[in-house]
């Protein structure tokens, strides 16, 4: 029966540098080329929009401070609280894996909140414009989590189904498979609107309908998922589903705002505004 599915079973490890013995792993390559590729096409929204490059190396390295803290700790306290609680320094060793996507988001969030303190950029703006690469970073980091065969789905018969031979010998919803391929898709969902509509919404908008969209679908997942920590097992919804609530909700919200606030826009407040 296991001819018929999908017989997954890769090593972690790209290689290992002679010499040090140290390992390049897919889930270290996933992220980087996650922060290079949102950086490639952050710079085509920045200098689409009148930013300089260096106004975006700023935002950068605030993003990749914060998106990495914020999914570690995440981790900590939301999968692994009694653990880490009891063991305060292995919070600081990332390299040995633990990283939640719900916390990177909060952790971006609050990077960019930050960001716009300091610089006095919009955050409505920037909101709407970093959510573009967002789900080209998830594609990739899912793409990683796929090479290590984690984050599995629960047992299907499904012709597509994986046995991930390093966890059993059970065919499985590929979900990492179905989240990577949906993130792909919705990054050049919203490169589109950006480039062609991003005119017609008014601020906030993007952002709510990414939300919506992301963390909507992330929840329905988490029914094929396997839970990842045993305690989940007593919740009536697991805890991927418990963190993707408040995202839905504040995305219901911005895009309720912008729409209330676009109809409150004197149509000639519209056109250009005058030089000074």
């Amino acid at each position: 029966m296991l001819s018929l599915f999908i017989n997954w079973n890769p090593s972690p490890d790209i290689f290992t540098i002679p010499g040090i013995d140290w390992p390049v792993r897919w889930y270290g390559l996933s992220w980087a080329m996650a922060f290079i590729g949102c950086h490639f096409f952050m710079n085509r929204i920045y200098k689409a929009e009148g930013r300089t490059e260096a106004q975006l190396d700023v935002l950068t390295l605030y993003i990749v401070v914060a998106t990495v803290l914020g999914a570690r700790l995440g981790h900590c306290l939301f999968y692994g609280w009694e653990y880490y609680s009891q063991h305060p320094l292995e919070i600081l060793k990332v390299w040995e894996g633990g990283l939640a996507s719900h916390g990177g988001g909060i952790g971006i969030l609050i990077g960019m909140w930050l960001y716009c303190r300091k610089t006095k950029e919009s955050w409505l703006w920037l909101f709407d414009r970093l959510i573009v690469v967002v789900p080209f970073a998830s594609f990739m980091i899912r793409f990683g989590n796929l090479m290590n065969s984690e984050i599995i789905g629960e047992p299907t018969n499904v012709p597509w189904a994986f046995v991930f031979h390093q966890v059993d010998e059970l065919p499985r919803h590929p979900t990492q498979l179905y989240e990577a391929i949906f993130y792909f898709f919705l990054f050049i969902l919203f490169y589109w609107l950006w480039k062609n509509k991003r005119n017609d919404f008014g601020k906030g908008f993007m952002f709510g309908l990414f939300c919506v969209l992301m963390f909507g679908f992330r929840f329905g997942m988490e029914f094929m998922k396997e839970n990842q920590e045993a305690f989940e097992a007593s919740l009536p919804i697991n805890m991927g589903q418990i963190l993707s609530i408040p995202f839905i909700l504040v995305g219901l919200y911005m895009m309720y705002r912008s729409k209330q606030e676009s109809k409150h826009i004197n149509p000639s407040e519209a056109v250009a505004p005058q030089n000074s």
